[in-house]
């Protein structure tokens, strides 16, 4: 995936230990690999956050190559610390770095959320052949769709854990089937602990 070999060090920005992409850039890179890209901010009771244990937090879902990636961020102030009561500055914010955090799913700027200072094509020292064979394309794509299926699924108990209806089940449900039946592929296991967890949740908002 090209997306995976762009160097994003010049559009980005520090603050504290904490690197930040910009979202215009992204978004204008995104739109030339796939022009019919798109996104979509999730609303939960009519506010575009979730309360979490009192704290608000984002998803934003965006689809490039008619696949869909969700991504969840809390919504923090200045010391990174979660605000118990978000104004529309914060909450709008908070929802772009997750539009850029999502297009990290598909690959731009992925290498920043590993912790790692350059894309996967620039290396800093010639690789030992294991390392070479752990390092190869369909291991690292592997290795990354992995990794998103575990976050999504950690962000799916988040908001079951908040949702308040059937309806909210069954629609997050339907949004999300692309990466549910990814799920279901790679780790069954995972996927049949979710498929409970949602029978759980039905089950407890009907009564």
């Amino acid at each position: 995936m090209e997306l995976l070999k762009l160097n994003v060090n010049s559009h980005t920005e520090k603050k504290g230990n904490l690197t930040y992409l910009s979202w215009a850039w992204a978004w204008a890179e995104a739109l030339k690999a796939d022009p019919s890209v798109n996104f979509m901010v999730h609303m939960f009771e009519g506010k575009p956050y979730m309360n979490v244990n009192g704290d608000g937090m984002v998803w934003v879902t965006v689809t490039m190559f008619n696949k869909p990636m969700t991504c969840f961020l809390p919504i923090m102030d200045f010391k990174n610390k979660c605000i118990a009561d978000p104004d529309a500055f914060e909450v709008n914010k908070t929802i772009m770095r997750c539009l850029t955090k999502a297009l990290a799913l598909h690959g731009l700027g992925l290498y920043i959320y590993a912790g790692e200072d350059l894309p996967e094509d620039v290396e800093k020292t010639p690789p030992t052949p294991a390392a070479k064979a752990a390092n190869s394309p369909d291991a690292q794509d592997a290795a990354k769709d992995i990794a998103s299926l575990e976050l999504f699924v950690q962000g799916i108990r988040d908001f079951i854990g908040e949702s308040k209806t059937e309806e909210d089940l069954i629609s997050f449900w339907k949004n999300n089937q692309v990466q549910l039946d990814e799920l279901k592929a790679a780790l069954p296991k995972l996927h049949g602990e979710v498929v409970e967890l949602f029978k759980q949740a039905k089950a407890k908002v009907k009564k």
